[in-house]
C-alpha cells in the first residue's frame, strides 16, 4: 500500500492537498515550506517544478515560476533540497510540473532522483496519455512513482475510465478547462461536473483542483470529491504573510473557519 492509499484510507474528512513552487518566494524555501504545511494540517504537498512557459497555470502561479527561475531553482537545486525531506514529513510529496525540464534532465534520471528522494508521485499535465503508456510508464513503475492523471469536464467516459484503470493514487478533477486561480464560488456547471464523475464510481479516489481558495469552494468542491488541491492561495498566501508558516496557518484558516 502506498502513502497516497493508507492516506485514503485512513482520513474519513477531506484531504487538503497544497501546491507551492519550488524556489518561490526564496530560492531556499523548499524545505521550510513542507514543514510548515505538514504542521498547519495539510494532508499532501504538490512540489511545483517552476518552467518559463506554464500552459495551465494562471497569473499567479506563472509569476511565482518566473521568479522561482530567477532566483536560479533548478530540478538538480530541487532534488539536492528534498534529500532528506522524509526526516521532515511523511505526508504524501508529489511533483507537479512540465515535459520539458524533465526531459531535458532525463526522464529515467528524474524518477531515480525523485524516488531517492522519497516523492509518492509525479504530474506532468502536457505528457500525452499515449506516449506514457507507449514510452514512459515502466520507468515510472520501475522506481515505484505514481503518474497521476488529469480528468476536465470535456474528457469522455471511457477515458476516463481508462484513466482509473491505470492509476493507484487519485485522479486530479480539474475543474474548469480554464487556466488554474482562484474564485469565490463554483457555479453549477462545475458543481454537476464533479457530481457526474462521482457518480461514476470510480476505483480512484477524486481531487478537484484550480479554482479552490477559500471555505466555501473547499466545501463545494469536497461535496462530491474525496479532498481538493489548492495552488493559487496560498502563493497569494506566501505573498503577503510575513513567514512561511503564517502563510500556512493562514491558507488553513481561510479553508476550514468561518
Amino acid at each position: 500500500m502506498n502513502r497516497f492509499q493508507r492516506l485514503f484510507q485512513s482520513k474519513q474528512t477531506p484531504v487538503c492537498s497544497v501546491y507551492f513552487t519550488a524556489g518561490y518566494p526564496h530560492i531556499d524555501n523548499t524545505t521550510e515550506i513542507i514543514r510548515a504545511l505538514s504542521s498547519a494540517g495539510a494532508d499532501m504537498i504538490e512540489i511545483g517544478i517552476p518552467f518559463s512557459d506554464p500552459m495551465a497555470d494562471g497569473p499567479v502561479i506563472q509569476k511565482s515560476s518566473q521568479q522561482a527561475l530567477r532566483n536560479g531553482m533548478t530540478l538538480s537545486l530541487l532534488f539536492e533540497q528534498l534529500q532528506n525531506i522524509r526526516a521532515v514529513t511523511d505526508i504524501p510529496l508529489v511533483l507537479m510540473g512540465y515535459l520539458n525540464p524533465v526531459m531535458q534532465f532525463g526522464f529515467e534520471a528524474f524518477c531515480a532522483r525523485a524516488a531517492q528522494a522519497g516523492i509518492d508521485g509525479v504530474i506532468l499535465p502536457d505528457l500525452p496519455l499515449q506516449e506514457y503508456l507507449d514510452e514512459f510508464r515502466t520507468l515510472t513503475r520501475k522506481y515505484a512513482l505514481e503518474n497521476i492523471l488529469l480528468v476536465t469536464p470535456e474528457t469522455a467516459e471511457e477515458r476516463i475510465r481508462m484513466i482509473d484503470e491505470l492509476s493507484d493514487s487519485f485522479i486530479y478533477l480539474v475543474s474548469t478547462a480554464a487556466t488554474t486561480g482562484t474564485r469565490d464560488a463554483f457555479g453549477m456547471e462545475t458543481i454537476n461536473y464533479f457530481r457526474r464523475i462521482h457518480e461514476m464510481k470510480l476505483r480512484n479516489p477524486l481531487l478537484a483542483g484550480f479554482g479552490i481558495s477559500n471555505k466555501k469552494t473547499f466545501e463545494a468542491a469536497t461535496r462530491h470529491t474525496r479532498g481538493a488541491i489548492i495552488g493559487s492561495a496560498f502563493i497569494q498566501c506566501l505573498e503577503v504573510c510575513p513567514d512561511v508558516q503564517s502563510a500556512a496557518s493562514t491558507l488553513m484558516q481561510r479553508l476550514y473557519e468561518a
